[in-house]
């Protein structure tokens, strides 16, 4: 699992510093390089899609890291042992 969430850090893509509820719109917005506004009212329109909008988002929240890098998903693994990391 460790080189799972290694190759996710890899991708660059990190949480936005000027987020709203988990920081995924403004990450995906800085990283296109596009106004936030318009992330979030598309977030708002896939959310109207019969669980499309609920499960991406909630899987993007579990897989995007902050901005030093942890990983909320390897970080809950990590307090129950599934994972370690070296």
């Amino acid at each position: 699992m460790t080189r799972f969430f290694e190759s996710i850090r890899r991708i660059g893509y990190r949480r936005g510093p000027g987020r709203l509820v988990g920081g995924i719109c403004a990450g995906l917005a800085a990283q296109a390089g596009i106004s936030v506004a318009l992330v979030r009212v598309l977030t708002l329109v896939a959310f109207l899609l019969p669980g499309v909008g609920l499960l991406a988002y909630l899987i993007a929240w579990l897989l995007t890291p902050w901005q030093n890098g942890s990983i909320p998903l390897e970080r809950f693994l990590d307090r129950r042992g599934g994972t370690s990391t070296v």
